[in-house]
């Protein structure tokens, strides 16, 4: 794992090599966390094209340094990742001539670029963001990987580009500003991350994942989709039709592709170990590396010092030391308590942007505790998207059944009506707290499920932001960004269509992008086998009664499972990787929550929210009459 930073810019004669050489050097620097273990660079004869690496060295520790030339120098490569199928790829290279010296996957990147082009990315198995420079063209090509597992920012300024792995590298390049992109915070107030491909600056952009650029030589750039996950409503699974696979031949073909995607990703040249929560998907991973011959494995997990919070759904310590103990894995524990949330100030470092999924914070301190172990983990993170794990898939099938029964002339009046009406009671128990349900239902699908999504509704954002900052929105609606992709979706089914949305939002800005940071934060590189594209797009053929069945949730993956997986695992209840924000925002950090939004140089002296508002949420959160964890948070 690595970083990665450089620019492609119209160079003029007498310019000072070393002011750009300056320049570069500071935008890798600030990326030494990525990868401590070297740093490099290159710059072209013209000044025209400037690469910056940070390496965290992974598969062949005395080769694949970067930036990498090719054996003519005329092809040079940065690349943030692995590459997880280089071993097949290499020979098909070197029978048509291309001399890879090395066992580094960034070499055979390197001529899979040479010999295929931009098509390379088509040859990839892996997690990824590169720029590789061909000078016998003068262009750049810059791509992300198929899921965005790996983050890539850029900035264009006029006919220059400058990109970098996080934001810090790209402000380091002289001329980009750092004006906030009003809509990108309104994004950010509802989903809680800013989605792809905006960033809180007007002038940094993401690129999103499956997309690439090229800059041609006179600075235009071409952006392209090459890859995307297809939903079908027809596929080759069924259990009608005689050409069919059955859905036991299903069960086969998945747990066939998990244990050869979790095989691949276990390749190292570095201690490698696993998270482990006791759930299904962290679970699964570890029984699949045993199977897969490695004898030992070191686990990590976090629970909280407060008691009593395993009943409420927080502290999975307990099931993953039964786990623990099944596996005879290494295991280790880290216990965090509330003054946990002081490492939130060291950690805006590393994220740059506004982000607000609290479970950075136990990600980061389980993060922590790997890295003391070793440099490669392996995480369960993707079932819940690829196979319909999360609660809100039952709700949202819930809805649209309700939905396709009432006609929508009739539907919304009446349900807008009710939900209207209805009180919202935080403190009343799930059952009957209806106000959301009415209120979707008065909704369409794509609308209900954005607000379901929503951490400030659009009533709340009006209260919130000052009427100059509403004015510099416009007419902009953050819907907009669902809209995008529950339009590009080839698949009508309902489940379907949220199960890409979240693969194209949640997954990839808040999921992903928290574990990088978190994990980078520490120098250490984190792997995901369930979001091989592999078994992703295996995932997608299934019909959606396969996954989610009733109220249970990812059917066919655990039914998969059954047979390397203890039965207790797939009775325990399903928990989040979260923490007891309410608790600790109401006790232990109330004061820090106060100065926070409230004080001198809080966030109500910012100009852009209202006092008022944000005063009566604290109150009533204070109070216990209503939960605003997350709004506050």
């Amino acid at each position: 794992m690595c970083g990665i930073s450089g620019f492609f810019r119209q160079s003029t004669s007498g310019e000072d090599r070393g002011h750009w050489e300056h320049v570069l050097k500071r935008m890798n620097d600030s990326l030494y966390h990525r990868g401590p273990d070297q740093g490099s660079q290159y710059i072209s004869p013209n000044l025209k094209v400037g690469l910056a690496h940070r390496r965290l060295s992974i598969i062949d520790l005395s080769a694949g340094q970067q930036p990498m030339l090719d054996d003519s120098g005329q092809f040079c490569l940065i690349f943030n990742g692995e590459i997880y199928n280089h071993r097949e790829i290499k020979p098909k290279l070197v029978a048509k001539g291309h001399p890879i010296k090395s066992r580094s996957d960034t070499e055979v990147l390197l001529y899979a670029y040479k010999e295929w082009g931009e098509r390379c990315v088509d040859h990839l198995r892996g997690m990824f963001a590169f720029a590789i420079f061909d000078a016998t063209k003068g262009t750049l090509f810059i791509a992300r990987d198929r899921i965005g597992i790996k983050p890539l920012y850029y900035a264009q300024l006029g006919q220059s580009l400058v990109f970098g792995s996080e934001i810090k590298a790209i402000l380091e390049y002289p001329g980009v500003t750092k004006d906030l992109d009003a809509q990108a915070l309104s994004d950010y107030l509802s989903l809680m991350y800013i989605p792809a491909p905006k960033s809180i600056f007007k002038s940094i952009r993401k690129l999103s994942p499956g997309c690439s650029l090229l800059i041609k030589p006179d600075g235009s750039i071409r952006e392209e989709r090459y890859w995307d996950l297809e939903f079908k409503d027809e596929s080759v699974y069924s259990n009608t039709g005689s050409n069919s696979r059955s859905y036991d031949q299903a069960k086969v073909d998945l747990l066939e592709s998990l244990e050869e995607s979790v095989r691949l990703h276990l390749e190292s040249d570095v201690p490698l170990g696993a998270f482990l929560s006791g759930g299904v998907d962290s679970s699964a991973v570890v029984a699949l590396m045993k199977r897969a011959s490695m004898q030992s494995i070191l686990t990590n997990t976090i629970g909280f010092a407060s008691k009593g919070l395993a009943d409420k759904g927080f502290d999975e310590s307990a099931q993953a030391r039964k786990t623990a103990e099944f596996f005879a894995t290494q295991h280790r524990e880290f216990q965090a308590d509330p003054k946990a949330v002081e490492v939130m100030e060291h950690l805006s470092h590393f994220y740059d942007e506004p982000f607000a999924d609290s479970s950075m914070i136990p990600t980061y301190y389980v993060c922590k505790m790997a890295r003391d172990r070793v440099t490669v983990a392996v995480s369960g993170d993707g079932g819940d998207e690829s196979f319909a794990g999360y609660r809100r898939y039952y709700y949202d099938n819930l809805e649209n059944n309700i939905r396709e029964k009432i006609p929508g002339a009739l539907r919304r009046p009446l349900f807008g009506l009710a939900a209207a009406l209805y009180p919202k009671a935080d403190w009343l128990p799930q059952p009957l707290r209806a106000k959301t349900l009415l209120r979707n239902l008065s909704f369409s699908p794509m609308k209900g499920y954005f607000t379901s999504m929503s951490h400030f509704l659009p009533d709340m954002k009006k209260r919130l932001l000052s009427q100059d900052y509403q004015r510099s929105l416009g007419d902009y609606n953050s819907l907009s960004v669902f809209a995008e992709h529950w339009n590009r979706c080839q698949s009508k089914d309902p489940l379907s269509r949220v199960q890409y949305l979240d693969v194209k939002t949640y997954l990839a800005e808040d999921i992903l992008a928290k574990v990088d940071r978190a994990s980078m934060a520490v120098s250490l590189e984190v792997r995901v086998p369930l979001l091989d594209h592999k078994v992703m797009e295996l995932a997608a053929l299934f019909p959606s009664s396969w996954k989610l069945k009733g109220r249970q949730s990812k059917y066919i993956l655990k039914d998969s499972l059954r047979t390397i997986l203890p039965e207790e695992i797939f009775k325990r209840p399903k928990t989040g990787f979260s923490i007891p924000l309410a608790k600790w925002l109401r006790e232990d950090l109330r004061e820090m929550l106060q100065e926070s939004l409230l004080g001198a140089k809080g966030l109500c002296s910012t100009g852009i929210f209202e006092r008022p508002y944000v005063e009566s949420l604290l109150k009533e959160h204070q109070s216990g009459l209503r939960d605003h964890a997350y709004p506050l948070f």
